[in-house]
């Protein structure tokens, strides 16, 4: 009941649910309380709509931008308050005292004062939007001056609003003592503040606080270009829920010996990018993008198949390669868009071969096999359990854009596959990671996500009460407060390393400010190894857990289990790389024979009806190597999904790369001798 009232109510947790009720109900009963009237009765009321208020903006609540799209926003929210203290004032027989025209009259002024206010900030952030947003750039050239106080920019209006409480306040302890002065006290700090914080913006509309204009911007960038003549470059479009797919490739291409540049188009990528040292330029307009000189690139990389593409794949001069995000046997993998580009490169031979059935346009001497850079961390399986129970992943894939029933298990055999595992005759320990898009498009893989979640959790907690498990728990306590120590300090250092010691600024400031530091990003990178062993440790080998976040990375759930469940996806080709037992969900039933013939990446898995039965297979396996029928069959599949262990994927890609380059100098070259031919002729 209370998770239905939770999505109908569109908020994410039960103090949210709250929060929201408490604001439903807060305003009927000031009105009430105004009408009746009653003092203490509307000092109540009033303060909780405050404080639910500010709950649901502190922990950005969805909610909010839906009450201001029913005209419901915060300033009406405010306003509707106001005129309820003056009717609160004319019930209790004010009508015609002096202190009742003075609170409408500096209401009046508070609510002119805030036009300006917002028009102010409003101008300052579109005076400091920058037409390209960079990273690892050095904009010297450009003179971009320091970015207003977070504290005046960070959600003005909502502060700017609630400097109304000194009023309110005022105006309640006025009725109640009979000394107006308390009201008039309230009006003059409200006011004074107000116009204060207008001062304090006012200086940040001059000249020489906006960046400046976007010819300037855009030429420094021009220069810097020219200067670090670029080779090779990643270019990534997207949402900010799909930053995972640029990451990815982060370090490969750092990794790489030419002079390497990450190309985005939405804003919103940034804030969700890695750390790296390679520099990044995110060219939000067309036109900005197709300005750029880009002349010295011989490569452009795409990660993914969206309609941006075009701006760069236009470029003649370089060659460009479609790399994607994942090798699976979904229809994403073999997509006809994919003709576009000059090559086409995959793991290993099964994605060439995927090319050749699947008939797509796509040739067979444009297919390249470069293995997989990412998978290096990925540990091989010692043939036993790490620990004294198995630990499953189950690491499902999101519901796709369609609703063809094997696209995803959660909504047929999830929780039947998390059932089983979590009442399994012998224990085991479930690490949950559901796909970071789960949800976005189907309620009912939402709905069978929290029961999945809501399942783990009531499992953990009855795990955690066992006696057994209490033991463990008391005896691994000093390893664990030992941990605890070393995560409180990780975390510490990454944040001043982040923030690089002061609090980050806009997006123009950042882009002056954010200049490669390997020596940093190394560092970074060590911590955030240290951070995942840490957690690890901390974390009882025998207690389930749910892992969310991009922090807890896939790769290392993989590390940390010893058998996964998962669906078609690129995460089964990742996982095959460790050698270990693995399970695939046959969702739309297509039965074993037939499952198999057409995914590739099941040939050496346990297959799973939407029951889960087969699940006593996975186990076996983990639990006694003799029980292990597959595990042959997994090594053949590992090297034809992801090509040979030597050379590393790292260097068949640099390699790749390099023969790619040279291919379109020589396409350049003879372009040049036949303009010349042509002109001499």
């Amino acid at each position: 009941m209370i998770s239905k009232a939770m999505r109908m109510a569109r908020v994410g947790s039960g103090s949210e649910l709250v929060a929201a009720l408490l604001l439903a109900l807060g305003f009927p009963c000031t009105m009430l309380a105004a009408i009746i009237p009653n003092l203490w009765f509307f000092a109540g009321a009033a303060a909780v709509t405050y404080l639910a208020d500010q709950y649901l903006h502190h922990c950005g609540s969805y909610l909010v931008n839906r009450l201001a799209a029913v005209r419901a926003g915060l300033s009406i929210r405010f306003l509707v308050r106001q005129l309820l203290l003056i009717l609160l004032l004319s019930r209790m027989g004010y009508g015609e005292q002096a202190l009742f025209y003075v609170t409408i009259a500096c209401l009046l002024a508070f609510y002119g004062l805030q036009a300006p206010q917002g028009a102010v900030v409003t101008l300052i952030r579109l005076r400091r939007k920058l037409p390209v947003v960079t990273r690892n750039v050095d904009l010297e050239d450009a003179r971009i001056p320091d970015a207003p106080p977070r504290l005046l920019m960070n959600r003005p209006a909502e502060k700017m609003l609630h400097l109304d409480v000194f009023s309110v306040a005022g105006v309640l302890v006025a009725i109640e003592t009979g000394v107006h002065g308390f009201a008039y006290a309230g009006f003059a700090l409200t006011l004074l503040l107000a116009v204060g914080y207008l001062a304090a913006l006012l200086p940040y509309i001059r000249p020489k606080r906006l960046v400046p204009p976007d010819a300037k911007i855009l030429g420094a960038v021009s220069n810097w270009l020219r200067e670090y003549r670029p080779t090779v470059v990643l270019y990534f479009s997207g949402s900010k829920d799909s930053a995972y797919q640029v990451n990815m490739w982060l370090e490969t291409m750092a990794q790489l010996d030419g002079r390497p540049l990450i190309l985005l188009r939405e804003r919103a990528i940034l804030p969700q990018l890695g750390t790296t040292s390679v520099p990044v330029l995110c060219v939000p307009g067309g036109v900005h993008l197709m300005n750029l000189d880009l002349s010295s690139v011989r490569v452009a990389l795409y990660a993914a198949n969206v309609g941006k593409n075009i701006h760069l794949l236009r470029v003649p001069t370089m060659k460009h390669v479609f790399i994607g995000h994942g090798d699976s046997d979904k229809l994403a993998s073999v997509n006809p868009y994919s003709k576009v580009y000059d090559e086409v490169w995959t793991a290993g031979r099964a994605g060439r071969d995927r090319y050749a059935l699947a008939d797509v346009g796509v040739r067979d001497e444009d297919i390249v096999e470069v293995g997989r850079p990412q998978l290096a961390s990925i540990q091989p399986w010692t043939g036993a359990p790490k620990n004294p129970i198995p630990t499953v992943l189950y690491a499902p894939t999101w519901e796709g854009w369609d609703d063809n029933p094997g696209n995803t298990s959660l909504l047929l055999a999830g929780e039947n596959i998390v059932k089983r595992l979590l009442n399994s005759e012998k224990p085991v320990r479930l690490l949950y990671k559901p796909h970071p898009f789960t949800g976005t498009r189907s309620a009912k893989a939402k709905a069978a996500h929290q029961r999945i979640v809501a399942m783990i959790e009531k499992a953990a907690v009855e795990r955690a009460a066992d006696p057994r498990w209490a033991a463990e728990s008391a005896a691994l306590q000093p390893v664990r407060a030992e941990a605890q120590a070393d995560l409180a300090r990780i975390e510490a250092r990454l944040e001043a390393l982040s923030s690089g010691g002061r609090v980050a600024g806009d997006e123009a400031e950042t882009s002056r400010d954010s200049l490669a530091d390997p020596v940093r990003e190394a560092e970074i990178a060590r911590l955030r190894d240290e951070w995942n062993a840490s957690s690890w440790r901390e974390l009882g080998w025998w207690e389930h857990k749910i892992v969310t976040g991009a922090r807890m990375r896939l790769y290392d759930c993989f590390n940390e289990s010893d058998a996964m469940v998962s669906d078609i996806s690129s995460v089964v080709s990742d996982f095959i790389a460790s050698g270990k037992p693995y399970a695939v969900t046959d969702s739309a039933a297509l039965g074993d024979d037939e499952f198999r013939r057409q995914n590739t990446a099941v040939r050496a898995a346990v297959v799973l009806s939407n029951a889960a039965t087969e699940l006593d297979a996975l186990l076996a396996a983990v639990a006694d190597p003799s029980a292990d029928t597959l595990a042959e069959d997994r090594r053949e599949l590992k090297e034809y999904l992801l090509g040979p262990d030597e050379p590393t994927s790292i260097v068949q890609f640099d390699t790749a790369v390099k023969a790619l380059a040279a291919k379109a100098e020589a396409r350049n070259a003879g372009l040049a001798r036949s303009l010349g031919e042509r002109v001499t002729g």
